[in-house]
């Protein structure tokens, strides 16, 4: 089993930031993956989705504070990206190379997102089985990312790193976790 913790930085940028903290865990047993975010901070500033009574899977959800993390092959270009809304919608895109080719991933038909949202806190949980794309014995990299939408329309974005000029979730040597 391995298994990591994580923090997440905002991109370096003038915009005033919100008092908020996004740290959690990852981890990967056999093909078992799962990840726990949590937002803490000043949370009556963000922009958070109400929880839907019928969580499915959304298109852009990258428009609004959504939590994000990036699934790389080791020594291959492909890659997943998830997105995960505080509200329960999701979405699975399959990319063939640096936003190449991106396409709906059909192996995945829901995610079961645990999300709990208190007045100084969001946690945010997800545990899915990855058997259907990619085998127990690849080595997968990782990013974790966040996109936080404040009250006024302003928009950070927060990422374990910042390896470029701009935020750019995509950049291949930002998938930094190993597991």
């Amino acid at each position: 089993m391995n298994n990591q913790t994580f923090s997440l930085q905002p991109f370096p940028s003038t915009k005033s930031l919100p008092n908020l903290k996004i740290a959690g865990n990852i981890s990967r047993n056999g093909n078992q993956f799962a990840i726990h975010y949590l937002l803490e901070g000043d949370l009556k500033e963000i922009a958070i989705a109400l929880p839907s009574n019928t969580p499915s899977r959304k298109h852009e959800l990258w428009k609004e504070t959504c939590f994000e993390f990036f699934l790389g092959i080791k020594n291959s270009q492909q890659y997943w990206e998830f997105n995960l809304s505080p509200s329960g919608h999701w979405n699975v895109y399959r990319l063939d190379g640096y936003r190449q080719g991106m396409q709906k991933e059909t192996a995945f038909e829901n995610l079961p997102i645990n999300v709990q949202n208190q007045a100084d806190s969001l946690a945010l949980a997800l545990n899915v089985d990855l058997d259907k794309i990619i085998s127990v014995e690849q080595a997968i990299e990782v990013a974790i990312t966040t996109v936080i939408k404040d009250r006024d329309g302003k928009v950070t974005y927060w990422a374990l790193t910042h390896r470029g000029t701009e935020a750019d979730f995509h950049l291949r040597d930002s998938f930094i976790i190993k597991l």
